[in-house]
């Protein structure tokens, strides 16, 4: 009996056992099934994000159409007239002129800008001043040294290290060596900016006289005189509507300039279809050697107008900012590239049937039945080919304005969804006045046509020599294809520089008078700027000055806060002693604020302000060191001054976790996150580098302090600056002034004479009719003091 229940015991164990694998088997069978349909649903959707990625980058592709590629495409409405002004002697130089438009394409936009070029761009800003804000965190090449070692410690501030003997590295050992080879960077960086600047200036001209000349083919009976104030019309409507943004009307450029292609491209193939297939056989570049070797000087300077088909690309980069290069590269691949060529190829078709015709190809090669509804594409393409351009100039001045190379001008931001898009209003009228100047003084495309293509030739052999920097410092590029790049770059355009040396007197010496102009005031302001800084600096007031005049400075300390703006990130300013020296009181609370831009594109918000403590705790004094990029928006003063108080009162908290605190020393500052105070206070986790140290003069080395074990010590730690955190906190409530310096400059008596033209005359005048500080930062009227001095440089 026994027997029999341990059997059936066993039996009924065997049993359980196997039902147990049964259920196993069954539970892994459905764990695989779902696991299978996880993973299935995985691939599902990351094939879903692939193909939405590939949408929009095919979105963004077609709409970087309108804003990169707009003075590109309208180049075909002027380029065989410049390239022919006195006709045509020989049937056999078209098919040379188009060869070289075709392989000036594909050399220069295509392989140079689109796929070299393009991938240079500072996190997605382009332009000559992205490049050197590259360079500049690459290298010290910076004329005016107010960087610090935290300021390398941004998420934004990325750079690569180099090994002590690599080429790289001699290179920057080799730039930062004397202060001549930085000055001659700046220089060359400033006449790239200006030559865009002149861009500005003779793009709108080209582009919407050469689209209002269209109306002289239909209507013959139009003089030249009427065709000009439409043309004028148009750009004094162009230029008044500026400060609206692109916001609303810029998702327009994109069809516009879409269907303009289509149509030039679709003309084109008609042409070669009606008139001369013969045409393609410019594809190959044997023609391009019968055309020289032809000889005459008229075939070598022509070159100044087979440059033309190419312009537009300094736009493209400096326009880079609004799409990712990938998108760039296909618009231009796919749909841009081809629908050129095919354009230029129809109009040498046309053009070898009818070489009379030469001086209108453009307009004369579209069929009647389109020629109307052409017309009003093609103004409205040179319309967009001008915003373009236009806010490529914008964009590039306010980039000088945050390197310190153009004076203070204001900057008004149009769009609240894209922070690119800015308008500058002074620019803005300085361009359309010198714009119409241009246009009713030349009256001809072939003059603004010589003044564009010497404009923009300059602009590319500033792009080359900054380009192999770049490929030396920041891509660290083996010798030889830095080689290659730059003697290939170089000879392509100085063969067409030299060809426009020909046409100096014809037109070509107005982007020069322009680009002068521009580059004395901003070289002027630069140097200015830097003596002012250097004055700065060497007379800075010692802190053992500071510590003799005890807590009180020597004054009665009135309840408030003083917010005094320097542009010094270290050491007490000039003004400070100027200020107590004269006047019988100052604040309790002292604040040395330094707005300071960077060569990084944007500095984020949690790391925008940099706080430490000067003197003991007793002096309540203090430093806020603001960070922007050339990109940023200063925010209006109540948020600037919110801000500026939060990071200081965070500053004060994170001091009293501190054992010892900051009560009699200046040799360190503190500087943290709001997360890392709530890290510490809401969590209880230990926080080993929660403080930077730093000396008075630099806000360097970074110092681990000791654990903080749990959320009662730093409470405890932290009680003693409660106390510091009410007395400021009354004190602004108290009021807040802002401390200005209203500082003239002028040069010392045993200066040179053109030292003294340039500081007391032209720097004089700048800062005479910029804007002030004041204005910059917003700060309000009724709490501003201005502190007069003079800087003897």
């Amino acid at each position: 009996m026994a027997a029999r229940v341990e059997a059936a015991t066993i039996g009924g164990e065997i049993d359980e056992e196997e039902s147990d694998e049964r259920g196993s088997m069954w539970d892994l069978d459905q764990k695989l099934d779902q696991s299978m349909d996880e993973e299935a649903g995985r691939l599902r959707n990351m094939y879903r994000e692939k193909k939405f990625s590939a949408l929009l980058l095919l979105q963004l592709s077609f709409q970087s159409l309108g804003v990169v590629y707009g003075d590109l495409g309208t180049s075909p409405l002027y380029v065989f007239y410049n390239t022919f002004p006195h006709g045509i002697k020989d049937q056999e130089d078209i098919i040379g002129a188009l060869s070289l438009i075709i392989y000036s394409l594909t050399l220069i936009p295509l392989l140079k800008y689109v796929f070299v070029v393009c991938k240079a761009n500072d996190n997605g800003q382009g332009g000559t001043f992205a490049l050197y804000s590259l360079l500049c965190r690459h290298a010290k090449v910076k004329t005016i040294q107010n960087q610090h070692r935290t300021d390398e410690e941004l998420t934004t501030y990325s750079r690569t290290t180099f090994h002590e003997h690599s080429f790289a590295a001699k290179t920057k050992r080799w730039l930062e060596k004397r202060t001549s080879r930085k000055t001659a960077l700046l220089i060359l960086v400033l006449v790239g900016t200006c030559m865009v600047i002149g861009d500005g200036i003779l793009t709108p001209a080209i582009s919407v006289l050469s689209a209002a000349g269209g109306l002289r083919v239909n209507l013959p009976h139009i003089s030249n005189g009427v065709v000009v104030f439409v043309a004028v019309v148009i750009l004094v409507s162009l230029f008044s509507v500026q400060h609206y943004g692109t916001d609303r009307v810029g998702w327009l450029f994109a069809p516009i300039v879409f269907l303009w292609f289509l149509s030039i491209a679709s003309i084109g193939i008609y042409n070669i279809w009606k008139h001369d297939t013969s045409v393609l056989k410019a594809f190959s570049p044997v023609y391009i050697y019968r055309y020289f070797k032809r000889g005459g000087r008229d075939r070598w300077t022509s070159l100044g107008g087979i440059m033309l088909s190419i312009t537009g690309i300094e736009a493209l980069f400096a326009d880079l900012s609004h799409f990712p290069v990938s998108a760039v590269q296909i618009a231009f691949t796919v749909i841009v590239f081809p629908c050129l060529l095919l354009a230029y190829s129809g109009q040498a078709a046309y053009i070898r049937r009818y070489p009379d015709h030469v001086a209108d190809a453009f307009y004369r090669s579209i069929p009647g039945s389109v020629y109307w509804p052409m017309f009003i594409i093609a103004t409205a393409a040179a319309i967009v080919a001008s915003q373009a351009t236009i806010s490529a100039t914008f964009s590039l001045v306010k980039q000088a304005l945050a390197h310190g190379c153009f004076p203070r001008v204001k900057v008004v931001h149009t769009s609240r969804k894209f922070l690119g898009q800015i308008y500058v209003p002074d620019i803005n009228w300085i361009l359309m006045i010198l714009c119409i100047a241009v246009t009713a003084g030349f009256k001809n495309q072939s003059q603004i046509g010589n003044a564009y293509g010497t404009a923009v030739v300059i602009v590319m052999l500033v792009t080359t020599l900054l380009m192999t920097l770049i490929m030396i410092l920041v891509w660290r590029c083996h010798w030889v294809l830095v080689l290659i790049f730059t003697i290939l770059s170089l000879v392509v355009e100085c063969t067409y520089f030299s060809a426009m040396l020909f046409k100096i007197d014809q037109g070509g010496w107005v982007p020069l008078v322009i680009a002068a102009a521009f580059l004395l005031i901003m070289s002027v302001w630069h140097y200015g700027t830097l003596k002012r800084y250097e004055f700065e600096m060497h007379s800075r007031v010692s802190m053992a000055w500071i510590l003799g005049l005890g807590p009180s400075l020597g004054l009665v300390r009135v309840p408030g806060v003083g917010l005094v703006y320097t542009e010094l990130a270290s050491g007490v300013p000039h003004i400070f002693s100027h200020f107590i020296t004269n006047l019988p009181a100052i604040h309790s609370v002292v604040v040395f604020v330094c707005v300071k831009n960077l060569p990084v594109y944007t500095v984020p918000e949690e790391e925008r302000f940099l706080v430490k403590r000067i003197g003991p705790k007793n002096f309540h004094m203090f430093r806020c060191v603001a960070r922007y990029g050339y990109r940023d928006l200063h925010k209006k003063d109540d948020d600037f001054e919110k801000r500026l108080f939060e990071s200081l009162f965070l500053y004060v908290r994170l001091e009293s976790m501190m054992e010892g605190g900051c009560s009699d020393s200046d040799d360190y500052s503190i500087c943290g996150s709001q997360q890392q105070l709530k890290d510490t206070l809401g969590n209880g986790n230990e926080n080993e580098n929660l403080a930077t140290f730093d000396t008075f003069d630099s806000i360097e080395s970074i110092t681990p302090v000791k654990r903080v074990s749990n959320t009662v010590t730093a409470s405890s730690q932290m009680s003693g600056g409660v106390d510091e955190l009410e007395f400021i906190n009354g004190c602004r409530d108290a009021g807040v002034v802002h401390i200005m310096g209203n500082t003239v400059v002028r040069a010392r008596r045993e200066a040179r004479f053109y030292k003294k033209i340039a500081i007391d005359y032209v720097y004089a005048f700048l800062r005479k009719i910029c804007r002030e500080h004041s204005a910059i930062y917003n700060v309000p009227q009724e709490s501003l003091l201005n502190v007069g001095q003079i800087f003897y440089v």
